[in-house]
């Protein structure tokens, strides 16, 4: 009886444990299936914009800053090109010329006798005032230029956190349902199928709308990065600890590349960025495509698998009402 008992327990055991195992599975993996499907959003992505040569990345023997997209960019493309090219020009033309006027008119041969001049009041107070007048003209425009850029955004902004790592970005929506993407460049091989240029591809693009602003707050999780978009007119720091805040507004949709301009380690420069602008419904799209939803919409609901269509609720039984006995009449006897 002794010997009995345990191998009457160890069959027991061994029969019934293919029938928990088998159970414990598929519950799991139903779980896991509805998990899934739940999270999985069903909106395709829009299909990605092709990006245009010379536009929004290095130009080609290029000498002059990339076209800008933005009214800050273009403001400051025009004081690049029509104020302080002109005048850096002019005054390099300028002192040039005097070079060689000083050289040839005050020679030894032409003057054996050098001049005993120590002041001249007039040239004195020219080349004091027209400095101080050049620098005036140039401050106005350049701090307007520079608030501009600082200029705090409306609360219809879309707000992008974008977060340094070595060596790669990720961008968090947080007013879009906070889902993150993480950025990586492409391989050569990689970058020349899908015809990005070379070292400034990435798997994942940051998506803004045309003509909305972008609130771009930046971080790090390592050392000091920074966020730079030349077409963009956009770089700002991205320091550990701390958030900075910068912003733009596309005006025209494309792809617009930058990269870390800030030395952060041995693969700082492998680290790209890639911006696509697109319209705001594609924008919408793309959005609902990541699982994410817009400002003053609720996520749309998808069914889990295996899930039993929901039926109304049967009615109430239907209580009887009480019957009251008739009275019987009484009988002489």
């Amino acid at each position: 009886m002794r010997l009995l008992t345990p191998v009457l327990i160890a069959l027991g055991l061994a029969f019934s444990a293919p029938v928990i195992a088998q159970g414990t599975p598929a519950a799991a993996t139903a779980t896991a299936t509805n998990a899934t499907v739940a999270a999985t959003p069903t909106v395709a992505a829009p299909a990605e914009l092709k990006p245009v040569a010379d536009i929004g990345q290095p130009i080609a023997k290029g000498y002059a800053l990339q076209p800008q997209v933005t009214k800050n960019g273009q403001f400051a493309m025009w004081m690049h090109d029509w104020l302080l090219m002109p005048i850096i020009t002019a005054i390099s033309v300028f002192v040039l010329g005097l070079l060689f006027w000083v050289a040839f008119r005050y020679r030894k041969a032409a003057n054996p006798v050098p001049s005993t001049t120590s002041h001249n009041t007039v040239i004195e107070v020219i080349w004091t005032l027209v400095p101080v007048l050049i620098l005036v003209g140039i401050s106005i425009p350049s701090i307007g230029l520079l608030a501009a850029q600082y200029k705090p955004v409306g609360a219809n902004a879309v707000t992008i956190k974008a977060t340094g790592n070595q060596w790669f970005w990720s961008y968090t929506y947080p007013d879009h349902g906070d889902f993150e993407i993480v950025s990586n460049m492409l391989t050569d091989e990689q970058a020349k199928a899908k015809g990005e240029p070379r070292l400034l591809g990435v798997d994942n693009r940051i998506v803004v709308p045309v003509g909305v602003p972008v609130r771009v707050l930046t971080t790090s999780n390592d050392v000091i990065h920074a966020f730079a978009v030349p077409a963009l007119w956009t770089k700002m720091d991205a320091v550990p600890g701390r958030l900075n805040e910068t912003s733009f507004t596309v005006e025209k949709a494309g792809v617009y590349y930058g990269q870390c301009s800030e030395l952060c380690g041995a693969r700082h420069g492998f680290m790209p960025i890639a911006v696509e602008a697109v319209p705001p419904a594609q924008f919408a799209q793309w959005i609902a495509s990541k699982g994410g939803k817009m400002p003053g919409n609720k996520p749309a609901a998808t069914e889990p698998v295996g899930s039993a269509t929901p039926q109304a609720p049967a009615p109430a039984p239907l209580t009887p009402a009480p019957v009251t006995p008739a009275p019987v009449a009484a009988t002489k006897g």
